[in-house]
């Protein structure tokens, strides 16, 4: 009931519904925060130096070769992680860490974004990466609410185009360059083991298995 329809609130009560009112968002805010993915601010290209100890993952001494096989060896995890049941694929472990589901879209944006990246690579002379913000990505491309079924094809499309680009790479080419905006320079063999720890590490996120 809004205050126009009383003649005379009492102070008491409209007080009341004040407090009310700012509990309530409150609560709704803290809610919000609660669900919130925390962003991801660090800079993964230590694990071209080490391996990664929760993965297990030696993306420094992988072939480069290697690395188009590995894509599509990845893509067919994620296939199989996909044909659960929807409503558990959208559950989150907990309100901070994205769903098998969320994890799966993102990989499949990764391979995506890593293709127009390499073809920047092949086709221009050390060209600058336009920056990616996957938190944004995955709130406004609704990541939980996508269709499994539907995640899994384009999914298993972007790991087949970006592994057969990998596979058209040869000699001097595997030396050229990109960089990105916080001033990480990659070589395309650089790039291309950088980027395989990423499915490979959200795979392990998802089953527990190790590499």
């Amino acid at each position: 009931m809004t205050d126009s329809e009383h003649t005379s609130p009492e102070p008491a009560v409209a007080s009341d519904a004040a407090a009310t009112a700012t509990a309530t968002v409150a609560d709704a805010t803290a809610a919000a925060a609660a669900d919130a993915i925390v962003p991801d601010t660090k800079d993964w290209t230590w694990v071209l130096e080490q391996p990664c100890a929760d993965c297990g993952l030696d993306a420094g001494a992988v072939v480069r070769e290697d690395v188009a096989g590995m894509v599509r060896a990845n893509a067919a995890g994620w296939t199989a992680v996909l044909g659960g049941d929807p409503e558990a694929l959208r559950r989150r472990p907990r309100p901070e860490i994205w769903s098998d589901l969320e994890y799966a879209c993102h990989v499949r944006d990764v391979f995506r974004l890593f293709r127009v990246r390499l073809d920047l690579m092949l086709d221009q002379d050390d060209p600058l990466f336009a920056n990616w913000d996957q938190d944004a990505t995955a709130v406004a491309e609704r990541y939980g609410e996508q269709r499994p079924a539907v995640v899994a094809v384009e999914l298993t499309e972007a790991a087949e185009a970006l592994a057969a680009a990998f596979e058209g790479v040869a000699g001097a080419r595997w030396a050229r360059t990109g960089n990105r905006s916080d001033g990480a320079r990659f070589t395309v063999e650089s790039f291309a083991r950088y980027l395989i720890h990423d499915p490979v590490h959200h795979l392990y996120d998802v089953t527990g298995e190790r590499a």
